[in-house]
């Protein structure tokens, strides 16, 4: 997975973010057989519903998402061999959050969640897990650090 790392100078200010990038793996018994179909419309769905504030499932998604907390933010969702997750952390706080939501297994929940309202399907769907490997999350920690000493 690719992490982008973002600072940008403005007089006064600066804007420091990183990219997280994580891999969700539908369990296949879950959706019967039909992974793919049900892959292709979360990310259809997740195109329209994140781009557009008026859309019908918008408060429905914001719910769902609302224990990542403010500073962290669902940006993309794009099929991989899995489906993969790109969030943006503002703080190395809500890095740190993220990660234990991880941890904890709280995120797979919520990304559970998120999948389930996406696909329109009135089956329940299991994310098999999230992957998010250490040197990544060790590699956006070390970005915050180095940021905060300049």
């Amino acid at each position: 997975m690719i992490n982008c790392f973002l600072s940008v100078l403005l007089p006064q200010l600066c804007v420091v973010l990183v990219l997280v990038g994580m891999d969700a793996e539908m369990d296949v018994l879950s959706v019967d057989d039909y992974v793919i179909e049900t892959e292709d419309r979360i990310v259809s769905q997740w195109g329209e519903v994140s781009a557009d504030k008026q859309h019908q499932l918008r408060e429905q998604f914001d719910e769902i998402l609302r224990p990542l907390g403010y500073e962290t933010s669902l940006l993309v969702i794009r099929r991989a061999n899995s489906l993969a997750l790109f969030f943006t952390c503002l703080t190395l706080s809500a890095l740190m959050s993220l990660r234990d939501q991880w941890r904890s297994r709280q995120l797979r929940y919520i990304v559970d969640s998120l999948f389930e309202l996406l696909s329109g399907t009135t089956k329940l769907l299991d994310v098999r897990r999230v992957t998010w490997p250490v040197t990544d999350y060790e590699r956006c920690v070390d970005f915050f650090t180095s940021q905060q000493s300049k």
